[in-house]
């Protein structure tokens, strides 16, 4: 007689008994065979190979009709349209507990990846799900892992080759340089499988994309900007694209990309698993993603817009004209060993970067003027040690993801308050600590206010003013109103005495020195030194 496995006949017994299946249900079954079942209220260890995995085929969005309602124990239950998982799993204390294929766990370790941030045990697993994901969590807390991971798990659940002109992944991404970053993770996380991954970019060729799409793309990395040039001319089609991921919404708000961004979205499949991940949450990203999210769960790790608790920040009050020699004079302190500093013009990062070169401090500036090979060259030198200093604009704050990050300096604040949060998460990355300082004169003071009130703290000073200027915390930019001008002495040394608001007297040609014109109405308003009559 064959012995048949227990897993095959309780596989066969849910096909069969309804009853049983909502038996299993109740026990919070794994819905995808990457989730492990110390993840589920009942530990069914002999549950482990899943027995039932291929009966709806491999996971590509939809959801399975047994599993529907099954959902691992620490979600929370619905409410208000969304699940939340802000609290963490605490049995989640490795990657192989998030139930990650074992190609995976080999690379991560090869990484130096150990334990899994907050947003990753909270993120991943829903993401095995096929769940939508509305994910609010500070730059530097590993958000990228978070989506990459399950996605990369996707494809290697099956391993057919993308058709041509085709992406099987779409990940959207504000700017060049955080586009070509998420790609190295992914590439990073995928060594061991080495998915197509691809970066479509403004400011390089053309050419060489349209090669790499006329292959197919497992994974497609992009601008919106240059996304839809390629959509536009028939190079790229979406329609069977299975996951879309937003990365940095609320920056690609900033930037204008919302419009871009639904443009994208109406070339998608509606089957689709949709990914938002925002840092703050402005009432536009909210809007979206209540268009875009089908039942979503909520990530949220950290409050909207709070900074990094592991970032020490002081500001330094000081005048617009001593800031270039405070900011040297900083970078005299041997622990600063690699700063980003922050202006707010492109033509401002080009000065500071050059003054400090001109005092011996090895500095870079990368911006939006720059070409993509400098601005990767700049990058480039400044993750590998060779540049010590480098200066950046707010367009590219959020494209840096660099390690060893010590300072973080704000050479002029944001005019956006969230801006603030955005530049000092560069540093104190991946569980290190760092230090954050900002060079506030007298006409930024509002804008200081306005970051203390989004961030609800106040940040520790020194006055680095002349004493002249400590009094005077007003904005430069908005001036005093006029009083009436002291009257003009005559010739005599003589002055007439007049009310407040009084216009002046005026002379007439030809009359003799304090004469006024005549008290005429219509007189007044013609011009001086006009003949009458």
């Amino acid at each position: 007689m064959v012995a048949l496995q227990p897993t095959f006949l309780l596989a066969l017994l849910l096909r069969i008994d309804p009853a049983a299946q909502l038996l299993y249900e109740g026990c919070a079954a794994p819905q995808h065979e990457a989730l492990q079942p110390r993840m589920v209220d009942v530990a069914v260890d002999e549950l482990s190979s899943a027995p039932f995995s291929n009966i709806d085929g491999p996971l590509r969005g939809a959801r399975s009709p047994f599993l529907a309602k099954s959902q691992p124990a620490f979600f929370t239950r619905r409410s208000s349209g969304l699940e939340s998982t802000t609290e963490s799993n605490k049995e989640v204390t490795t990657f192989s507990d998030l139930g990650l294929n074992e190609i995976l766990l080999r690379a991560l370790a090869h990484e130096g990846y150990e334990i899994p941030t907050p947003v990753q045990a909270q993120a991943v697993p829903a993401l095995l799900q096929g769940r939508d994901l509305l994910g609010v969590a500070q730059t530097g807390t590993g958000k990228t892992a978070a989506f990459a991971l399950p996605i990369l798990q996707r494809l290697l659940a099956d391993r057919r080759r993308p058709a041509p002109n085709t992406a099987r992944a779409l990940i959207l991404a504000p700017t060049r340089e955080l586009a070509a970053q998420i790609a190295d993770s992914f590439r990073a996380y995928g060594q061991f499988f080495r998915p197509s991954v691809g970066v479509i970019v403004g400011g390089v060729s053309h050419r060489p994309q349209n090669d790499m799409l006329a292959r197919g793309l497992d994974v497609l990395v992009a601008t919106p900007g240059r996304l839809l040039d390629h959509l536009g001319s028939g190079r790229l089609r979406l329609a069977t694209t299975e996951v879309l991921v937003l990365d940095e919404a609320d920056h690609m708000l900033d930037l204008g990309f919302i419009i871009p961004i639904r443009q994208i979205v109406a070339k998608l499949p509606k089957q689709r698993q949709t990914l938002l991940f925002s840092a703050t949450m402005p009432r536009e990203i909210a809007a979206l993603a209540d268009d875009m999210l089908r039942d979503p769960v909520k990530v949220s790790v950290t409050p909207a817009a709070t900074t990094a608790e592991r970032v020490e920040q002081h500001v330094y009050l000081v005048s617009s004209g001593a800031k270039r020699d405070l900011l040297v004079e900083l970078m005299g302190d041997r622990d600063i060993a690699r700063a980003i500093v922050f202006t707010r013009t492109k033509r401002g990062a080009d000065r500071v970067a050059q003054h400090l070169e001109s005092a011996g401090v090895g500095a870079d500036a990368i911006h939006g003027n720059k070409s993509q090979s400098q601005r990767l060259r700049a990058l480039d030198g400044f993750r590998k040690g060779r540049t010590r200093v480098l200066v950046a604009t707010d367009i590219a704050a959020r494209g840096i993801d660099v390690d060893g990050v010590t300072h973080v300096v704000n050479f002029e604040l944001p005019e956006v308050a969230e801006a603030y949060v955005h530049r000092i998460g560069r540093t104190a990355r991946a569980g290190a600590t760092g230090r954050a300082i900002s060079l506030c004169d007298n006409g930024e003071r509002p804008l200081l206010r306005a970051i203390e009130k989004l961030t609800r703290q106040t940040l520790e000073f020194t006055d680095r003013r002349a004493e002249s200027a400590r009094h005077d915390d007003a904005e430069p930019t908005r001036q005093a109103p006029r009083g009436p001008k002291p009257p003009a002495p005559h010739r005599n040394g003589a002055q007439h005495p007049r009310r407040d608001g009084q216009r002046p007297a005026a002379k007439r040609p030809g009359a003799p020195n304090g004469q006024k014109r005549p008290a005429n109405g219509g007189a007044r308003h013609k011009q001086a030194g006009r003949p009458q009559g």
